[in-house]
């Protein structure tokens, strides 16, 4: 039972919506369809193999995982917000305890920064004793895993299985990739049957409720006028709806035409210069937050260069060309720049909100932090 809520938590974290997964039984007796278009959700959504690839192969010891991307935070904002089936927490949470989770988090973040800063300190001594020792002259110095073999070469049989297996993992995954498209095939057939199975028996669930509403006005001689009272309130309702409907629009074409005067009003007042220098500054804004196309994403080696103190030096794509950390932290730099006035146009529009929501109320004087 445990295991299988794990999973179905693990699965909603993820952002899988498929009502009919969280309302199988917890004892495991049914579900197989539903598991494996799971899976096949996880394989295609996540990347799982690529990920399982990327966690199982074999450690140089000096490497690090480089990314300037943007972030795509429009997925993860139109996920579902329900609690998690079965695991949702309570009503009422003690502020307390989230404050203490806080602290605990950032106590767990400060350790692991120093302890981060303590292997960057060993891995420079690493590379600084071991300059000149490799036979590769684009890299010059050993490796953790290098240097480990070095001192203790007996461990070459444990490493020659580790590279074994992973030679073997990746001769499975490039048979997945050829028979990958019979795979998807297939979960198309799967799919297709579980949806005409659903409509079936969503359509005789409807045909048995309408077969039986008419055995009650037979069994009951008082349904008659209970019937005609539903009624009559119905049609209340229909016209209720129908009235607020109308108001609504009138609302929002009055609303409109009050957003459309003031545009035309602050365009009449804006003079033609003010106009000119806001949007060069919005030209100028738009060519700084431009995507570039050399941005780095994936695990890098980290490499001692006599020129650059340190360098890191892009493992999976290029063996020879390499980037600076002192490139890495000027990207990461305007990145920061760019969030920070994002932020600060966020604030801006928040505060002018507030302003407006203010305004409206009577009696209330709001003073600006």
């Amino acid at each position: 039972d445990n295991q299988i809520r794990f999973v179905k938590s693990s699965l909603w974290y993820h952002g899988y919506g498929r009502p009919e997964l969280y309302q199988l039984p917890s004892d495991g007796s049914a579900g197989s369809r539903e598991l494996l278009l799971a899976f096949s959700w996880m394989l295609h959504r996540l990347s799982l193999l690529e990920q399982l690839l990327a966690q199982n192969r074999v450690r140089t010891g000096d490497e690090t995982s480089v990314c300037t991307c943007e972030d795509d935070l429009s997925n993860s904002q139109k996920g579902p917000t329900e609690a998690a089936p079965e695991c949702g927490l309570g009503d009422r949470i003690d502020i307390r305890y989230l404050q203490w989770l806080n602290g605990r988090l950032r106590f767990q973040w400060q350790s692991l920064h120093a302890q981060h800063q303590e292997h960057c300190k060993l891995l420079h001594k690493i590379h600084l004793l071991t300059t000149g020792s490799h036979m590769d002259q684009s890299l010059g110095h050993f490796s953790v895993t290098e240097a480990e073999l070095v001192r203790h070469p007996e461990n070459y049989k444990q490493l020659l299985q580790l590279l074994e297996s992973e030679t073997m993992q990746l001769e499975a995954f490039l048979e997945w990739k050829q028979l990958e498209a019979v795979y998807w095939q297939w979960m198309e057939t799967v799919l297709d049957n579980m949806t005409e199975e659903g409509n079936m028996c969503k359509s005789q669930g409807t045909h048995v409720e309408k077969s039986s509403l008419p055995k009650v006005t037979l069994c009951c001689p008082w349904a008659d006028s209970l019937n005609g009272q539903i009624e009559r309130l119905s049609r209340d309702l229909l016209t209720l709806q129908h009235q607020l409907q109308e108001l609504v629009t009138h609302r929002k074409a009055a609303w409109a035409e009050k957003v459309q005067r003031r545009e035309e009003l602050q365009k009449e007042l804006l003079p033609d210069t003010a106009r000119k220098i806001q949007e060069r500054v919005e030209l100028k804004l738009l060519d700084l937050c431009a995507p570039k196309n050399h941005q780095m994403h994936g695990s890098c080696r980290l490499v001692l260069r006599s020129r650059h103190p340190a360098s890191i030096r892009c493992v999976p794509k290029e063996a020879v060309s390499g980037v600076s950390a002192a490139e890495v932290s000027r990207e990461l730099q305007v990145k920061q720049g760019r969030l920070k006035r994002e932020l600060e146009q966020l604030q801006e529009e928040c505060r002018q909100r507030l302003e407006e929501i203010a305004e409206g109320l009577d009696g209330v004087i709001c003073i600006s932090p």
